[in-house]
């Protein structure tokens, strides 16, 4: 038993990471054959449950919860046993945790397909799978918090600032925007109405993109690019500043989704004004990543792990710049509603989240199960597959989301508008082609990533648990 005491537990963090792989393969998947079915419609064949609006809430929650929850928990639950120097808080919990976790997910792809929603973006699970969340999540906040405070070491590193931030908001968003009255198992209705519904669905949803997709994986920044670049955080001064100033900007930022709408002109300012200043911590984190490589930097010639890691972060800092302009109401009265959201929202899916879990998983699955990597030309070929996606993906939803705008507005000296909305439509289908063809290149990587990681770990014993340095070797 004092041996067990001295290691850490990693068959939860294993059992995340392979999950994070697999429904990663899922969730694109989805969305490849959805993105096909906006370029040639037929593709939904008649069938209720393969339309459009039943498959975009499932590929949804499958990329942000199934793929980008499972790698947070993943993670965070490595991190955090790596810098407390202590064996992770009530292993049965973390073990409820995670099959509570891919119950969810689960549940999801039965219900969503069949049509059974809330009907609130990123929100769309009806009651009972919520509670299900909650309870999943708190027991999530007890294993991390519970692990911190029996730590051996006396400073709490940046990482686990993050991801603590990250699971208490994420408490808080949940809970708040999906209270509900249930009317029966598989319908209720929100209890908040109107522009009110709009505006704390959209504090939650934005911050479901500033929490959920943009602290949990800064968190992984924080740790894994120092480790891969083997360099010390450029700036750990900076990293509280960037820390603090996101967490108090971010929250404020939701009612930029809703310009022009019911919402109170001085609400909308707000969160424009917010998601300005936003900018600010934003490019901090992204340039204190960067600069983490002061001094390696030919490292990013001949290993693609950290390649991965670094492009993520020049995607973050796209998109966090993107992100506020769009915000301006002046410039959001031409993105509203148009491909240039997809466009935008995607750079820091694919580019951001999707590319910095990719490089925390390739550093960690050989540690997890003891073994070197299969294959880093195939890493090197999964980089260039998705970043030439990414960039195929992006441009063309940039170049049809401001042709959609340029077409909407667009009006004859008589006052009558230029185009029918079909016309819009009309023209933007080679941009949707285009999109398909870079969404299939990103799965493809996914793919080659399953192949390299199945042909790292298949047929390797895996050493269930490495040894804890002692609390004097801590710092």
């Amino acid at each position: 038993m004092a041996e067990e005491a001295t290691t850490y537990n990693y068959k939860v963090v294993r059992q995340f990471a392979i999950m994070a792989i697999i429904w990663g393969i899922v969730g694109m998947a989805v969305g490849v054959f959805i993105a096909a079915q906006l370029a040639w419609p037929m593709l939904n064949f008649d069938t209720a449950w393969l339309t459009f609006g039943r498959l975009r809430p499932l590929h949804t929650n499958a990329v942000i919860f199934a793929f980008g929850g499972s790698a947070l928990f993943a993670t965070s639950y490595y991190v955090v046993q790596r810098t407390c120097h202590t064996r992770l808080f009530a292993e049965k919990l973390a073990a409820f945790t995670f099959w509570g976790w891919q119950l969810v997910i689960v549940l999801a792809a039965i219900t969503l397909p069949l049509g059974i929603t809330s009907s609130k973006e990123y929100a769309e699970l009806e009651w009972p799978i919520d509670l299900l969340i909650a309870v999943v999540w708190v027991s999530y906040a007890v294993v991390f918090f519970g692990t911190i405070v029996q730590r051996k070491t006396k400073h709490i590193y940046v990482a686990n600032w993050f991801y603590g931030a990250f699971i208490i908001t994420i408490a808080l968003l949940h809970i708040f925007n999906n209270l509900a009255i249930p009317v029966s198992l598989t319908k209720s209705y929100s209890v908040y109405a109107g522009a009110q519904d709009a505006m704390i669905q959209w504090w939650y949803g934005h911050n479901a993109v500033g929490f959920f997709l943009t602290a949990g994986f800064l968190g992984m920044m924080y740790y894994f690019i120092p480790k891969q670049a083997d360099r010390p955080v450029y700036s750990y001064r900076l990293s509280i500043v960037h820390f603090w100033a996101l967490i108090f900007t971010y929250i404020w930022a939701g009612p930029h989704h809703l310009h022009y709408t019911a919402l109170p002109d001085w609400t909308q300012s707000l969160g424009m004004v917010m998601s300005l200043i936003l900018l600010a911590p934003s490019w901090g984190g992204m340039i204190n990543g960067i600069m983490t490589l002061s001094g390696a930097w030919e490292k990013l010639r001949n290993d693609p792990v950290i390649r991965f890691m670094i492009v993520s972060l020049s995607f973050y800092g796209m998109s966090t710049f993107e992100g506020p302009m769009m915000a301006i109401k002046s410039v959001n009265a031409l993105s509203h509603y148009t491909d240039w959201t997809i466009g935008h929202v995607h750079s820091g899916a694919l580019g951001w989240v999707a590319m910095i879990s990719m490089g925390s998983l390739y550093y960690m699955i050989p540690r997890l199960f003891n073994r070197e990597l299969y294959s880093l030309k195939l890493v090197e070929l999964h980089f260039w597959t998705a970043t030439i996606g990414v960039v195929l993906y992006i441009s063309a939803m940039w170049v049809s989301g401001i042709m959609q705008g340029l077409m909407w507005r667009a009006v004859n000296a008589d006052g009558t508008l230029t185009y029918s909305f079909i016309e819009s439509v009309e023209a933007m289908h080679p941009f949707y082609v285009t999109r398909f063809l870079g969404g299939a290149l990103f799965l493809v990587g996914m793919i080659i990533m399953a192949i390299n990681i199945f042909m790292t770990i298949s047929g390797a014993k895996a050493v269930d648990d490495a040894k804890i340095p002692e609390a004097a070797h801590a710092h």
